[in-house]
């Protein structure tokens, strides 16, 4: 029988149940490693294999065939040569992390809009601080830089909360989803920054991605703009985005995602003003939806594979997505 190896340390007993009944379905036998550790005896019997392991393990599993990550930024898994054969299909679990990671979104750029760091210091400190002006969604011009799940999934939600405009801004100008009033290309971005209220960042990094937000594209921000990035950390110029809040010229940022994680000690983005800092905490699997939808949709496709059918969740490794 076919062999699926699942390298995971999320899974409860209703996970289990899900995936070995469809893999029955589907002529499978399922194996797991909680501790993503796969013997080297048993790694070349995998015809497909589920979860996160290292970019460098992908070698050992000579038998292979479609290798589904249990996230959905890809960039480290690439390169054709981490697989025993460029034939190996790729596949990530776009659509699992859009609740988790659009309900993060929500939290900093209301925490950011009222203040909520600044008196967090406050009763820290055993102060009662004094009242701040407040800014609200309502009203606000927000551009989300990246249209698929999260970017979609946050719009919905700063909609239904009064944003006044929410544009859209993605590769290829086609269709989005209704909570975007508008959509724009990558092209098009530098004519949307001047009249932004809140920047937020949901893209991976692909060759287009990386510094997208550039000196000259932060300078473009008023300086009552915030930037929320959930997406990766090379879509910003880090350094000129300190200097930018540090010199007041930005009203404040949320970051999830750096340049180099963790941020190593002695970083001036530790010290920079107004900026809050989580360490790429947004998605994971912290959340029970996210852990059952990412099983779900594994088990999908693993339907699709089955059959001879495409993938719901390939990615092209030579373009990233």
């Amino acid at each position: 029988m076919k062999k699926i190896a699942v390298l995971a340390d999320y899974l409860e007993p209703s996970h289990h149940a899900l995936i070995d009944s469809t893999a029955a379905r589907c002529g499978f036998a399922v194996d797991y490693y909680p501790d993503c550790r796969v013997p080297a005896e048993l790694a070349g019997t995998y015809e497909v294999v589920h979860g996160m392991p290292k970019p460098g393990d992908l070698k050992t599993f000579t038998g292979m065939k479609w290798f589904c990550g249990s996230f959905a930024g890809v960039d480290a898994y690439l390169d054709d040569a981490l697989y025993p054969s460029p034939e190996v299909m790729l596949s990530n679990s776009s659509g699992a992390y859009g609740v988790t990671i659009a309900e993060h979104l929500i939290m900093v750029t209301l925490m950011l809009l009222r203040h909520a760091d600044t008196y967090l210091h406050h009763a820290d400190a055993h102060r009662w601080g004094p009242v701040m002006p407040m800014r609200s969604i309502i009203g606000s011009t927000i551009t989300v830089l990246g249209t698929g799940d999260i970017g979609t999934e946050f719009a919905r939600r700063a909609k239904a909360m009064g944003a006044k405009e929410i544009r859209g801004v993605r590769r290829t100008k086609k269709a989005a989803d209704p909570a975007f009033d508008g959509v724009y290309t990558h092209a098009e971005l530098d004519s949307l920054l001047p009249d932004t209220d809140i920047l937020v960042m949901a893209l991976p990094s692909t060759a287009d991605t990386v510094g997208i937000l550039s000196r000259g594209r932060i300078a473009l921000l008023p300086e009552t703009a915030y930037v929320v990035n959930v997406g990766r950390g090379t879509a910003i110029d880090q350094s000129a985005l300190v200097e930018a809040l540090n010199a007041g010229k930005l009203a404040g940022a949320a970051l999830d995602v750096f340049e180099k994680e963790p941020i190593p000690a002695g970083d001036p983005v530790w010290d920079a003003k107004n900026l809050l800092i989580t360490p790429h905490i947004s998605g994971q699997m912290s959340l029970g939806y996210t852990r059952d939808k990412n099983v779900a949709l594994f088990c999908e496709d693993l339907e699709n594979y089955a059959a001879g059918r495409p993938l719901k969740r390939y990615v092209d490794r030579k373009i990233g997505y």
